[in-house]
């Protein structure tokens, strides 16, 4: 093993990585807008709200997020839609993480006891307050643990964008197998960035599950 190699190729993988967490942020914060839209839609007494909703969720969850990627990617220009390779990355990754996580959320919000939701009605909260002050604060407890499950599939899932171009960690380290024919230490070093950040997005996530746990 060339450990010299792999720390030469470390400053350069290491830029890389925060281009992949960049990505990821940017793609967790579209997909939580997204989630929650369809989340509320696919809970609206609205029949047309919430077939959108069901579509949506079945459209990004039954079809591969590389192909998402590549139809925004390479099909949009033939409808006029001209992204550059970031852009279409983050939106791409946003769209399909979002669906997942209209389910986590979906699922925090019912498993909310009615009766709760029902008492608040009764002492003359308004069905806004009823949920601003009754089912969110205990829904969003429940959406920590599935949503950090969603997050790291996000993190993991974003290589997926190194197929249109992006310049992130495995982009990087694919570059770096074709000019060094190196593949096990170049792919060690992308494997072991990749770890260090699931580990401090897992730990984000229990410290959160515990400061917030519902006792």
């Amino acid at each position: 093993m060339d450990f010299s190699l792999m720390q030469r190729v470390f400053p350069f993988f290491v830029e890389a990585a925060l281009v992949t967490i960049e990505i990821t942020v940017l793609a967790l914060i579209l997909g939580l807008a997204a989630a929650s839209l369809a989340a509320a839609a696919k809970m609206s007494k609205s029949a047309i709200l919430r077939t959108i909703g069901t579509l949506y969720v079945s459209l990004f969850r039954g079809t591969p997020c590389l192909i998402q990627l590549f139809v925004l990617y390479f099909g949009g220009p033939q409808i006029g839609i001209n992204l550059e390779p970031f852009a279409a990355g983050v939106i791409g990754l946003g769209l399909n993480i979002g669906a997942y996580m209209a389910e986590s959320i979906r699922g925090a919000l019912v498993a909310v006891d009615r009766g709760q939701t029902e008492a608040a009605r009764t002492i003359g909260f308004s069905r806004f307050q009823t949920l601003r002050k009754v089912v969110l604060p205990q829904a969003a407890r429940l959406m920590i643990r599935p949503l950090g499950v969603n997050t790291v599939a996000l993190l993991k899932g974003s290589a997926l964008v190194s197929t249109i171009s992006v310049v992130e960690l495995t982009y990087t380290a694919q570059r770096f197998i074709g000019s060094t024919y190196k593949p096990f230490e170049i792919f060690g070093v992308a494997a072991l960035l990749y770890m260090i950040m699931v580990y401090a997005v897992a730990r984000v996530v229990d410290l959160l599950d515990k400061r917030f746990a519902i006792l």
